[in-house]
């Protein structure tokens, strides 16, 4: 046993924040607003497809390794009907154990050890272990806070320096967790234009695609160039509320899909059979569910950010997303671990750091995420808790 038992690459990511904060959560009885999961279930004729698909007998045994049939049409459909990019759902569709899944999948399929990946930061904490896994090295490029404008902003002079003979792939997020940032389209084209220029691959994280408030959601897929390179990843979780199904999907062409597949096959091989059919019928909802969705986030976005301004807190309103950032500075607070390790013991409320989504900890040390996918009157209960500091 002289050995380490965990792999030395993984070693430096331990147990997730979120794990802590959320046992913290049950142990003080406090008001989760760290993880990102809504705490009402979505659509109720969704809910009822996935009960009818258990009864019927269908996806009880294990689906076919890519996905069923009728999930993989649904979400080629999708990408037809909102952004207008084709994909053969036989060849250039594949289902996954949700994004997490599809992460992992994409990115031990298509990363050799000593590739670069460069990450915008601040990242999902799976983008680094993921990446920690399949050998490769990132590059962050770090979104930079606006005071002015209260947003959260990308460098593209940094992204195109960070670029190197051994970068391989752009890994992507857009909408942008945890800062809420979008993407504009300008900004896009230029990533798109690197890309093909430097001969990159781009893995693009879109989960929140449903979930914009100001400006666009525009595919990294859809620019000039760009299909060929371009792995996709999408998810039902956010965009219909149910997050412990794990359904996830990629799109990009048969070569690219081909490898991912061939990655995921020994991840999970199948998941979530049921629930395949259930999300199949939930992408066909009318685009009413979708703004609708969207409307109420945003009401919920404003309730939240509305009451941490009013409790002190600098807010970074988001643009999409259901998150949050704020800094804690005007509270006379500085570590925000240290905030947030305390806050359920102040005043009954959980959040997370964003110092865990840094490679360079002093650059998020006074940030602070709270998610808004709650009930309105769970909003309001944590704005008045909060304004107990």
């Amino acid at each position: 046993m002289g050995r380490p038992l965990l792999n030395r690459r993984l070693a430096e990511f331990g147990t997730t924040i979120f794990a802590e904060m959320s046992a913290l959560a049950v142990r003080t009885g406090a008001i989760n607003l760290g993880q990102g999961f809504p705490d009402t279930d979505g659509p109720e004729e969704v809910r009822e497809a996935a009960v009818r698909a258990l009864r019927d007998g269908r996806g009880n045994q294990y689906p076919p390794g890519p996905g069923i049939p009728e999930l993989r049409t649904a979400v080629a459909a999708h990408q037809q009907r909102w952004y207008g990019l084709p994909y053969d759902p036989d060849t250039e569709v594949l289902v996954t154990a949700g994004a997490t899944e599809a992460i992992a999948a994409s990115l031990l399929a298509l990363l050799e050890p000593g590739d670069e990946v460069i990450a915008l930061e601040p990242y999902y904490d799976s983008y680094a272990a993921c990446i920690a896994m399949a050998g490769a090295t990132r590059v962050p490029v770090t979104l930079r806070a606006s005071v002015e404008e209260a947003a959260y902003r990308l460098d593209l002079d940094e992204l195109r320096d960070a670029v190197t003979d051994r970068t391989r792939l752009i890994l992507l997020n857009t909408p942008h967790n945890p800062t809420g940032t979008v993407l504009s389209r300008d900004e896009l084209a230029a990533i798109a234009e690197l890309a093909c220029e430097r001969g990159l691959l781009v893995v693009t994280d879109e989960v929140y695609e449903h979930l914009v408030f100001e400006g666009e959601h525009v595919p990294m897929a859809s620019f000039p160039g760009m299909r060929e390179r371009t792995v996709t990843i999408g998810s039902a979780g956010k965009t219909f509320s149910f997050t412990g199904w794990k359904v996830g999907w990629v799109t990009g062409t048969p070569e690219l899909v081909g490898a991912v597949r061939s990655a995921k096959q020994f991840l999970t091989y199948v998941s979530a059979g049921p629930f395949q059919y259930a999300v199949a019928e939930a992408l066909a909802l009318p685009d009413d569910y979708f703004h609708g969705l969207r409307a109420d986030l945003r009401r919920k976005r404003d309730i939240l950010s509305d009451g941490l301004t009013e409790a002190g807190f600098q807010v970074f309103r988001p643009s999409g997303t259901y998150f949050v950032t704020t800094d804690i500075t005007a509270l006379g607070e500085k570590d925000g671990l240290a905030f947030c390790l305390g806050l359920p013991e102040r005043c009954g409320v959980v959040a997370v750091p964003n110092s865990v989504f840094y490679d360079d900890k002093e650059a998020g040390r006074s940030l602070v995420r709270f998610a808004f996918c709650k009930k309105d009157e769970v909003l309001r209960d944590a704005v008045s808790r909060l304004q107990r500091l």
